[in-house]
C-alpha cells in the first residue's frame, strides 16, 4: 500500500496541470514499481490523481506481480479543494489478492461508515485505505480507521503520505488495525513500512 496521490504528488499545481492517463502509467513511468512487484512477487497499491476519458480523478492504481496495471477504483468522497480539480468515483471496489478479498478507498472514503459497511458486505476481509493527512488530524485518523476495522471485523491498512508536498505537509501516520481495532504496526511522521500479517 501506498500513499494518496503517492505516484502524481498530493498538491495543487500537479492538480491544475495535465495528468497522466493510465496508457501513460503503463508505459515506462511506472517500471521501477512494475520490477520491484515482480522481485517482491507482490501486488502493488498505489494512488494517483489520473486524466480517465471523462474526466480527472484521484484514483487506486494496481500493479500486480506480473506487471499488469488497472485503476479499479476512483475516490467516492472528495475533501477540501479537491471538487475543483476531481470528480467523485461512482462506485466501490475490491481487488482479490491469494483468495483474500481487500476493498479499496481513499482518504475521506474512510470517514464516511457507509463506504466501509459496503466493503464488508462485499465480502472483503480487508479494508486498504491511501491516505493523506495535514496536521492536526492524527487522533481523528487513528480513531476513523479503528472504528471502520472494529464496526466490521475488518483489518484495515492505512497508507500514510509523510513529509513535504509542494506548499503542504503530510503527518504520515501509516498503521494496521485488527479486527479488535488494536494497531498490529503503527509509524509516526518517519518513513518507512508498516507490517503485519492479516491473511
Amino acid at each position: 500500500m501506498l500513499p494518496e496521490a503517492f505516484l502524481t504528488g498530493y498538491d495543487a499545481g500537479v492538480f491544475a496541470a495535465p495528468l497522466p492517463t493510465l496508457d501513460v502509467l503503463a508505459g515506462a513511468a511506472l517500471d521501477p514499481l512494475r520490477d520491484a512487484a515482480g522481485a517482491a512477487g507482490a501486488t502493488v497499491v498505489a494512488s494517483a490523481a489520473l486524466q480517465r476519458d471523462h474526466a480527472r480523478t484521484l484514483s487506486t492504481v494496481v500493479v500486480d506481480r506480473d506487471g499488469t496495471l488497472a485503476a479499479p477504483y476512483d475516490k467516492q468522497h472528495l475533501d477540501g479543494d479537491e471538487p475543483t480539480w476531481f470528480v467523485p468515483g461512482d462506485h466501490p471496489a475490491t481487488i482479490t489478492v491469494d483468495g483474500v478479498v481487500l476493498a479499496l478507498s481513499i482518504c475521506r472514503d474512510g470517514s464516511v461508515p457507509e463506504h466501509a459497511a459496503l466493503a464488508a458486505a462485499a465480502g472483503a476481509s480487508a479494508y486498504l485505505a491511501s491516505v493523506a493527512y495535514f496536521p492536526g488530524g492524527a487522533r481523528r485518523l487513528d480513531v476513523t480507521y479503528a472504528a471502520r476495522a472494529l464496526d466490521h471485523g475488518l483489518h484495515v491498512v492505512v497508507a500514510g503520505l509523510t513529509g513535504r508536498c509542494g506548499a503542504h505537509t503530510f503527518i504520515g501516520c501509516s498503521a494496521i488495525y485488527g479486527p479488535d481495532a488494536e494497531p498490529l504496526a503503527r509509524l509516526g511522521d518517519e518513513e518507512g513500512l508498516a507490517v503485519a500479517e492479516i491473511g
